[in-house]
């Protein structure tokens, strides 16, 4: 698909400045740009960039001072980061944008299906699932029993969805997510052997949520693992039975949350961050990577890091310490000498 500066400037509600009827067909970084391709500025660091590259468009910052001549056409925006992340969106739309069934697929007899799906070859739809308009399934997903999915969700191939689950409004699932299987619980017999307990609870994800690939998210003992709007999960991370996560949290890779953990709204979480059973983080928190926690944080918007994890700064003092200790060690060591 080829746009004009024009019509990206009408969707952006910017300004030209060059040729408001040169076309592009693709993006590109600033500094590999070429005809044809749209590319963005808006970091300084690339600003030479501004006045070597051969992109047909460059989304800039109105802010953005032009002091040298420029082969581009410019459309000044109010932020060109968010601009450029728009526009990635809607191409990114219109590249899934496809409806249809391919076959071979087995879809019960008691699905309901809505408007405009895309199903992809050797998809499975079990029993009493319920599906909204313009759901796209990728090949070889898995969708339980009693399974509801919500309008304009995507879920990529090999998604694997438990029975009973609900999924919301406008998610993403990605290729090897598995929502709903059974959450690790075992009760240890007298003779030493380990006895299932039954996970009769199930796993509800809430709209505008986005899962990478291959997480897992597991359903409740009893009741539901639930995963609040706007998150967004990154890949190879555990979520764990009767979890909470809070709105627009986000999670780096690696993590691993146990069981009944309680996480607040607008967290970060970074990568392999382990958070231990039964605790609660407050709203706002930002917990660096590798950190372990084993004690809830009651005060919101705090940033802690470490294993066992404390404030950050705390732990930037500490390590500044830490680093000093072979000095010190020596010193104590010329000190015991010369009292001997």
């Amino acid at each position: 698909m080829e746009f004009t500066a024009r019509i990206i400037a009408d969707f952006l509600k910017g300004d030209i400045e060059g040729d408001p009827d040169v076309k592009v067909s693709a993006f590109a970084k600033i500094e590999e740009g070429h005809p044809g391709t749209l590319s963005f500025l808006a970091n300084p660091k690339y600003e030479k960039y501004l006045y070597e590259t051969a992109s047909s468009i460059v989304l800039v910052n109105r802010t953005q001072p032009v002091v040298m001549p420029v082969k581009s056409t410019l459309i000044k925006v109010d932020d060109a980061y968010r601009a450029f992340a728009s526009l990635l969106e809607l191409y990114a739309s219109a590249q899934q944008a496809k409806t249809g069934r391919e076959e071979p697929v087995f879809i019960a007899p008691s699905a309901k299906l809505g408007d405009q799906l895309f199903i992809g070859a050797f998809t499975y739809i079990a029993e009493n699932a319920r599906i909204g308009d313009n759901v796209i399934i990728h090949p070889q997903t898995y969708i339980g029993e009693n399974v509801r999915i919500g309008d304009n969700t995507v879920l990529y191939a090999g998604v694997k969805i438990y029975h009973d689950c609900e999924i919301g409004n406008n998610c993403v699932l990605h290729s090897g997510v598995v929502v709903g299987a059974d959450g690790f619980g075992f009760a240890p017999q007298q003779d030493g052997i380990y006895k299932k307990i039954p996970q009769i609870g199930n796993v509800v994800i809430e709209d505008r949520v986005e899962i990478g690939a291959n997480t897992c998210i597991d359903r409740a003992t009893m009741g539901s693992t639930v995963i609040r709007k706007g998150v967004k999960l990154d890949n190879l991370i555990q979520v764990a039975h009767n979890v909470e996560i809070g709105e627009n949290t986000v999670i780096a890779s690696q993590t691993g949350i146990s069981g009944s953990c309680k996480i607040g709204k607008n967290c970060m979480l970074a990568g392999q961050v382990g958070l231990a059973g039964h605790i609660s983080i407050a709203d706002g928190t930002k917990i660096g990577a590798q950190s372990g926690l084993n004690s809830s944080i009651e005060e919101p918007n705090r940033n802690i890091i470490g294993t066992p994890a404390f404030d950050y700064k705390d732990c930037l003092r500490s390590y500044v310490i830490i680093r000093q200790l072979p000095a010190m060690k020596k010193r104590l060591d010329d000190l015991e000498r010369k009292a001997s």
